[in-house]
């Protein structure tokens, strides 16, 4: 029987995005914005921390120009789509339950989904969790990692060296807020910049992953020029979008890290089996850090079909260099669909 297609709004030209239409869409557990282009089979767009739908300008029109029906979604929390209140309304099984509810609203059965950085395990999880749906993955940035038995908090509150790892900082509600609120575009400018390949500190200067005592996450960033692949008017529309819900949404995903760790516990050591593909840069300090799980992927991702690590990439991959992302999706979703 097919499934009952609830309710979305009418498209309407998107303001940001050439080409793209933007919609809200029902799911069970509120309502879902997102960008969309082109028709054929669905490609689910997943974005991290701190984006929005609109980190995937680049590959809407690539891969609708493919056969593909791209659609980025607002994360729960980000940009116009809903803004629970609960810390624990974050969990990834929400996330993975509001993939669900998009690919319903949307009339298809099956989706191919695409993440980056947080939306890289939303991806992973959504086709471990549901790999009927969830037919092929697509990682970026963030490496798959199966569950293992130690307490995420317990982890991060080990490294560092005196110095607090940014997940651990983020733990507190509120704390960051009040560090980024006075001025989010400029938080903004310098997170994006100090993980782009063209701006990162060099080598040996303070991580702005680490937190000194008595310190903001923000006195480490790389202030100067913005990258090349983030213009003021980019900005403009990250910063609009921040200014008006702020992040509270976006950093109660990382808040949630032990909750997943709870949920997830049946998975322990699961491998993800669905077709995949993992593309990061090799200055990206996501690839350093988790090395080993990429050295892992024969065992943990056995439908891995090609991993890429772009030499000279940062962090913000699909943004810095678009023609490569995209010419490597389109070619692992051409092989995947015949």
């Amino acid at each position: 029987m097919p499934h009952p297609v609830p309710a979305a709004s009418a498209p309407e030209p998107s303001a940001t995005v050439p080409g793209a239409v933007s919609r809200l869409v029902d799911v069970p557990g509120g309502r879902i914005h997102l960008l969309e282009q082109g028709a054929g089979p669905l490609v689910l767009l997943i974005h991290g921390f701190p984006e929005t739908s609109y980190s995937w300008r680049h590959q809407l029109p690539a891969l609708a120009a493919a056969g593909y029906r791209a659609v980025a979604v607002d994360v729960r929390g980000y940009g116009r789509s809903c803004v629970p209140g609960n810390v624990d309304a974050y969990r990834m099984t929400a996330h993975v339950a509001d993939n669900v509810g998009v690919v319903h609203a949307l009339g298809h059965e099956t989706a191919t989904v695409v993440g980056h950085d947080w939306g890289s395990p939303i991806a992973a999880n959504s086709a471990l969790l549901r790999p009927d749906m969830f037919t092929a993955a697509a990682l970026l940035s963030v490496p798959y990692t199966p569950w293992n038995p130690v307490r995420p908090t317990d982890a991060f509150a080990r490294i560092g060296g005196g110095e607090e790892f940014y997940i651990s900082y983020f733990q507190e509600p509120g704390r960051a807020e009040a560090e980024i609120a006075p001025d989010m575009r400029g938080w903004l400018a310098g997170f994006y910049t100090s993980l782009s390949a063209d701006t990162m500190a060099p080598p040996g200067a303070g991580s702005p992953f680490f937190v000194p005592a008595g310190a903001r996450m923000r006195d480490r960033f790389v202030r100067g020029p913005l990258p090349s692949w983030l213009s003021e008017a980019d900005l403009d529309v990250y910063g609009a979008e921040f200014g008006r819900t702020g992040l509270t949404g976006g950093l109660n995903r990382y808040r949630n890290v032990d909750r997943d760790w709870e949920d997830l516990a049946a998975w322990d050591g699961a491998r993800l089996t669905a077709p995949a593909l993992f593309i990061g840069g090799s200055l990206d300090a996501s690839t350093a850090w988790l090395a080993d799980a990429i050295a892992a992927y024969p065992t943990t991702l056995p439908g891995l079909v090609s991993s890429h690590i772009l030499e000279g990439g940062g962090h913000w991959i699909q943004q810095e260099r678009a023609d490569e992302v995209n010419g490597l999706l389109t070619t692992w979703l051409h092989a995947l669909h015949g």
